[in-house]
């Protein structure tokens, strides 16, 4: 049996589609420990329970990995705790056939341009220190290419296939660099490009002598460099312009590498789509006539054709641009959802891509540019399950405390279910990221047998709403997304199929910490919380989390060194009003979190007993901030549990 991992997102991180095996047992321990966990205060889960839950956690899909460097054959990847794959898919609709094995449990594959050559990215326990491997197919071994001791990741081939840059922290730890090395040449290793900050390559020049990176400060703040991969020599793009900070991200080079594409927000709300020419820097602009972020894009292998994708209140829309005609090329995808992954034929007509919504887990489709025809390659699977019955989701709509407009999805549950419907508020991490109208794998449980209705907000400090709305939550604004929800709690009062009286608020990461936080400030008004890797104090997470995020989180959250910022962090820290949390409280952490380190979780636990206050305690040891399978599956037991317990009754 297969199923599917959605890997959670929360500070920064990305989500994976990945391929894993189901490891199923009977029940957990009332005390002590077991394989994914340990807790002295979790129930004991019966096996009836996960026989009941176990359709919700046997889903399958496999990763778009590219394209045959000449036949019309895609590429896909299975990523799991014994193996990882690539397997071939001849035509669309046809069976993957497993074609080069790796080595088990790593993060992701990258392939060279010319289909001959693969690196691989691997942590150990989720500790996020990742290598990078640079795989031999013809021997199946492996051979480090990093040091072994830091952080390397995102490596990008050349177009030759005979070199590739990463990023690492190996110089101090605290900052990103980038590094170029032959993959099976590790003597060739060497420091490419420093600075302060994060530096992450984006391509390389068509005839590879140049390369593009920026260094990112924040999500609001970035800079584009193009640097000689011979001489290192770094030539600035996108100076400091005044006071206003501008974001840059993905960024390629123009067919003839006198220009490159990018996207940015500077003179903007939002990140468009343009295009700079390198010698005289001017700067001109794409996608003027879409009033929402340009979220990636993708040159064909000719750099004729640009696809991009816009980010429309949560939902992808897919467009091409005529490189040589400056013309947009019209693109009909009608289905709502997300679309990610970008991949080119060397065909220049057909594009892959990844496309998942809330009933698709993770198909594969190609486009044609050429003749406009859209064809699925793979579909996941779902053990039996009706994924066309899953619920669809609403958009919403209510005003804060400031009359600032706040958006979420709405999920309600089948016809089946009458009267009023309780509630779970999920709140994403980042805290720029935002909810999508993607998967939700599990989650469908509870909508479908419980009859709960799921609301995913994207209060202020979310991506995809403009810049000023980005900024919305920063330094001393901290709170003001947790009165987003106090007033999310007023909107569901007012809506007569939603039960205001049975509400249970949860969130990943920086999700945990506002879904403590409301805990704390809106206690009569909720039935329970629960946190997953979520921060408790913003104070204690600054000083503890790995030094390389630090300088970034601050520019979030606020300098905890400031006297005022350390005194109004401390003040509204959930930790620091544990005595004003009156509601049962479930509280998940992954042992080996290098982001969100398990004090965290330990001393509001600590503070929970303390006052008396019910709290269920998952601690998943050799798990860090990403959770594997089996520990998923043992959360999201738990979850059911807590919330029949707390919610339901």
């Amino acid at each position: 049996m297969v199923v599917l991992s959605l890997q959670r997102k929360g500070w920064g991180g990305l989500v994976v589609a990945c391929l894993l095996v189901c490891l199923s047992f009977e029940s957990t321990p009332a005390q002590g420990t077991n394989d994914a966990g340990e807790s002295n205060s979790l129930p004991r889960v019966p096996a009836s329970l996960i026989r009941e839950v176990s359709p919700y956690t046997s889903m399958s899909s496999y990763g778009l990995a590219g394209w045959h460097s000449s036949k019309r054959q895609l590429w896909a990847k299975a990523i799991t705790p014994s193996y990882t794959g690539i397997a071939t898919v001849d035509t669309p609709g046809a069976s993957p056939q497993l074609e080069v094995s790796f080595p088990a449990n790593i993060y992701d594959v990258y392939y060279s341009p010319n289909g001959k050559s693969a690196v691989y990215v691997k942590d150990a326990d989720g500790n996020e220190v990742f290598q990078v491997y640079a795989y031999d197919s013809a021997t199946r071994k492996s051979s480090l290419l990093s040091d072994g001791k830091s952080r390397n990741t995102e490596p990008v081939w050349s177009n030759k296939s005979d070199w590739l840059i990463y990023s690492s922290n190996r110089r101090n730890g605290t900052d990103t660099d980038l590094y170029i090395a032959k993959p099976f040449d590790p003597a060739s290793n060497r420091l490419l490009a420093q600075d302060t900050g994060y530096l992450k390559v984006f391509d390389w020049s068509p005839d590879d002598r140049q390369a593009l990176f920026y260094n990112w400060l924040s999500a609001n703040e970035s800079y584009l460099y193009t640097i000689d991969v011979t001489s290192g020599e770094k030539t600035l793009l996108t100076p400091k312009n005044g006071t206003e900070k501008v974001a840059y991200d993905y960024a390629q080079f123009s067919a003839d590498g006198k220009g490159i594409y990018l996207t940015t927000d500077r003179d903007s709300e939002f990140l468009r789509l343009a295009y700079m020419d390198l010698t005289t820097k001017k700067v001109t602009y794409i996608s003027d006539a879409i009033k929402w972020n340009v979220e990636l894009f993708s040159l064909s292998p000719d750099r004729k054709t640009l696809a991009f994708v816009t980010n429309e209140d949560g939902v992808s829309r897919l467009h091409f641009f005529d490189t040589a005609t400056n013309k947009e090329k019209s693109a009909t995808w009608p289905r709502v959802g997300v679309i990610s992954n970008l991949r080119w034929h060397n065909n220049n007509a057909d594009l892959a891509f990844s496309f998942v919504s809330a009933r698709s887990i993770w198909d594969i489709y190609s486009f044609n540019v050429i003749t406009g025809k859209a064809e699925r390659w793979l579909k996941g699977t779902t053990d039996g399950l009706d994924a066309d019955k899953f619920a669809e989701p609403e958009v919403v709509h209510w005003r804060s405390f400031d009359d600032c407009q706040i958006s979420g999805f709405l999920y309600r549950p089948p016809a089946k279910f009458t009267g009023r419907r309780p509630v779970i508020i999920e709140i994403h991490g980042g805290p720029d990221d935002q909810a999508r109208p993607d998967f939700n794998g599990a989650d469908n449980y509870f909508i479908n047998e419980l009859g709960v209705a799921k609301i995913y907000p994207n209060v202020r400090g979310s991506t995809g709403y403009g810049k000023t709305f980005l900024k919305l939550d920063n330094g001393f604004k901290r709170e003001d997304a947790t009165k987003d929800i106090g007033a999310l709690l007023d909107w569901i009062k007012a809506q007569p199929t939603l039960d205001s009286e049975r509400v249970l608020v949860t969130g990943v990461s920086y999700g945990g910490y506002v879904a403590l936080s409301v805990a704390a400030n809106y206690a009569d008004r909720i039935r329970a919380v629960e946190s997953i890797s979520g921060p408790t104090n913003l104070v204690t997470f600054n000083e503890h989390t790995e030094d390389w995020r630090r300088d970034r989180r601050r520019e979030e959250y606020g300098d905890e060194r400031d006297p005022k910022m350390r005194e109004f962090l401390n003040r509204i820290a959930p930790l620091n009003n544990a005595s004003k949390i009156k509601k049962p409280l479930m509280i998940v952490q992954g042992e080996n979190d290098a982001r969100v380190p398990a004090s965290e979780a330990n001393q509001i636990v600590a503070a929970l007993k303390k006052a008396g206050t019910p709290v269920w305690y998952m601690l998943a040891k050799n798990e860090g901030h990403d959770f594997t399978q089996k520990t998923l599956d043992l959360q999201l037991y738990q979850t059911v549990m807590f919330v029949k317990e707390f919610l339901l009754k």
